[in-house]
């Protein structure tokens, strides 16, 4: 093979290589701004997650257990929680079960899935954190208060994941 035709392959391969969607990851993306920025933790082996935050009237903690479909989706599985009122469920919905043990609520859902969710980063001083493979990301550090972020499960390229923002790394051991 000529010259001149070895370097057009070569620049189509390298383009490919970089611009074709490889890693499959949880993202969190600037919500309505121009150029958004994309902050991600890479999905590995297991496909459940979690998201527990501190309620601010009640000031007691929620987490909310979710999967990550074959389909890039986001599968609600249950809410638990320590108090009902504002903002907290005190029965069941169709497609739902409610249970109250030892104190603590569960909201549990059957086929509930979504393609994404945005997620408001506040400006107080409440808990939120991200939970993966037994580590918490704390979004508060992570991300900007303030600011929306649109959370999905998405396919990134090696030039969106180079540009973007691994979270991974910034995560610390939950407790179990």
């Amino acid at each position: 093979m000529n010259k001149k035709k070895v370097v057009p392959l070569i620049l189509c391969f390298i383009l490919l290589v970089l611009f074709i969607p490889i890693k499959t990851a949880f993202t969190f993306t600037e919500h309505r701004v121009e150029n958004p920025k994309v902050f991600y933790v890479p999905l590995e082996s297991d496909n459940e997650f979690q998201i527990r935050y501190v309620h601010s009237i009640h000031l007691s903690n929620v987490i909310e257990s979710y999967e990550a479909t074959k389909d890039n989706e986001i599968r609600l599985l249950s809410m638990q929680y320590e108090d009902f009122a504002i903002g907290l469920p005190g029965n069941a919905e169709d497609g739902e079960t409610f249970t109250m043990k030892d104190g603590l609520y569960t909201l549990t859902y059957e086929g509930n899935v979504i393609e994404s969710f945005v997620m408001l980063i506040g400006d107080v001083d409440a808990e939120l954190a991200f939970r993966y493979l037994g580590n918490e990301l704390n979004l508060k550090k992570q991300l900007v208060r303030g600011k929306s972020y649109t959370f999905r499960v998405a396919k990134l390229s090696l030039y969106q994941m180079l540009k973007g923002v691994n979270m991974n790394g910034k995560t610390t051991k939950t407790e179990r």
